[in-house]
């Protein structure tokens, strides 16, 4: 989320009300919902939405449903393939998010199916920079969402390989505390989200 759509939020508030700011919280999804949201740390969360939460504490709304993609940096041996089956890749060093995102998930199942042992995870990190940073060295894969592919394709040095994964969509949304008017700056945040987030919500997987 955080080189997706929330600074393609911040920017686009900022530049209409430049006295704003905003205080952004990064971690896992799981530690938002049953953390940082019950403790009021934070207003709203912005992310993938875990399965049925249970509950009745929280309202979810979601924004759009997310496809995941391989990648690897523009220098690597991969880039220029036009066709790559996923049983060459086993062998290859991974950056991954942990074992419990729906990314690592995805990718394991996507693995497991196809007859092949885990891919070997060499660094494992939600940082973003470190990603990035061991993508462009070339010699790294990873699987990215595909809202930062779209609205941080500036910023990132790695390309989409032919690599085909199960076609599971992960739902995006925001949630919020039931019974807790979000503040002024809060809905001004999350009706912009809604906005921005209308051209991934019509996109099919």
């Amino acid at each position: 989320m955080s080189w997706g759509i929330v600074p393609t939020v911040i920017d686009r508030l900022v530049q209409q009300h430049p006295r704003l700011i905003f205080h952004v919280m990064q971690a896992a999804p799981t530690t938002l919902r049953y953390r940082e949201l019950p403790e009021r740390r934070i207003e709203f969360a912005i992310g993938r939405v875990e399965g049925p939460i249970p509950g009745d504490d929280v309202e979810i709304e979601v924004l759009y449903n997310e496809q995941t993609f391989v990648v690897a940096g523009r220098q690597s041996r991969w880039a220029g393939r036009r066709k790559i089956k996923l049983a060459e890749l086993v062998d290859e060093p991974w950056s991954l998010q942990t074992p419990d995102s729906f990314a690592r998930t995805l990718l394991t199942d996507a693995f497991q199916v196809s007859g092949l042992p885990p891919p070997r995870v060499n660094a494992v990190s939600y940082s973003m920079p470190l990603h990035n940073a061991l993508l462009a060295s070339g010699h790294f894969l990873s699987v990215m969402p595909g809202s930062l592919l779209q609205f941080s394709a500036a910023l990132i040095s790695y390309k989409v390989l032919p690599v085909e994964l199960p076609v599971r969509l992960a739902p995006v949304g925001i949630i919020t505390l039931k019974n807790r008017t979000p503040s002024p700056v809060a809905q001004l945040f999350i009706d912009h989200a809604r906005e921005i987030a209308k051209p991934l919500a019509k996109r099919k997987g």
